[in-house]
């Protein structure tokens, strides 16, 4: 039985967010309101992305357009994004296609229309996916790159983003010692911030694909200089 699409509604208008939870429930999909950009890239840092994401432009804080650029071009979330929004110009439509919306529907709306747009959408990126998607293996597990997936077998294993971008650029410089300034710079996109996260988040990695954490076999520690994935657990 395949999981339901996990739909992330970012609209700060309650009457609004709520109408387009309701219809996409009784559509068989689970749904998480957001009502700013903030609270959803909070959501990210701990949680995979969803299946898919309704954006408002004006909201509170950053605006749509930018969270759409921090989800496209800094985290590389690859998800269908459907702009929902009272702005119809031209300008703001071709603003937010250019940055990596995949539809753009103007407020009034038909709920019934945004459904079904949301539905073929889905399958379209499936069937997309499914095709195109290139992976990494090591041991049991699969690195689904186009998806921001890790999987044990057809075991789908939950990270977070961060989690999942920390494996990644490990997984991608396998056998190279990589210290934790260099594993910050190119995961976190800035050189200033609290390096002891890469730990953090390694330990995080190592609980979930180790089977003994303490003596791990695929993300070793190499002291006094940083961390090393096991180029000899990969394979094609």
């Amino acid at each position: 039985m395949n999981p339901k699409p996990r739909i992330a509604v970012i609209e700060d208008v309650p009457e609004m967010a709520n109408l387009i939870q309701m219809y996409l429930t009784k559509s068989d999909m689970d749904v998480n309101v957001f009502g700013s950009a903030e609270e959803a890239l909070s959501y990210l840092e701990t949680n995979t992305p969803p299946s898919l994401f309704i954006l408002d432009l004006n909201l509170p804080g950053m605006s749509g357009f930018d969270f759409l650029t921090k989800i496209r071009d800094t985290m590389s979330i690859k998800v269908p994004i459907v702009i929902v929004s009272a702005r119809d110009a031209d300008e703001d439509v071709i603003k937010g296609l250019n940055i990596g919306a995949d539809e753009f529907v103007t407020k009034p709306f038909s709920p019934k229309v945004l459904v079904a747009k949301v539905q073929a959408i889905l399958r379209r990126h499936a069937v997309s996916t499914a095709a195109a998607e290139e992976s990494i293996s090591f041991g049991e597990y699969t690195i689904l790159l186009n998806s921001n997936v890790l999987k044990k077998g057809t075991e789908k294993i939950p990270l977070s983003t961060k989690e999942y971008a920390v494996l990644e650029f490990i997984v991608k410089n396998a056998g190279s010692t990589l210290s934790p300034d260099i594993i910050f710079q190119n995961v976190w996109k800035t050189e200033f911030g609290d390096l002891t996260a890469v730990a953090v988040y390694i330990q995080r990695l190592r609980k979930k694909i180790e089977e003994d954490p303490a003596r791990p076999t695929y993300i070793k520690t190499v002291f006094g200089q940083g961390y090393s994935f096991n180029k000899d657990t990969i394979h094609i």
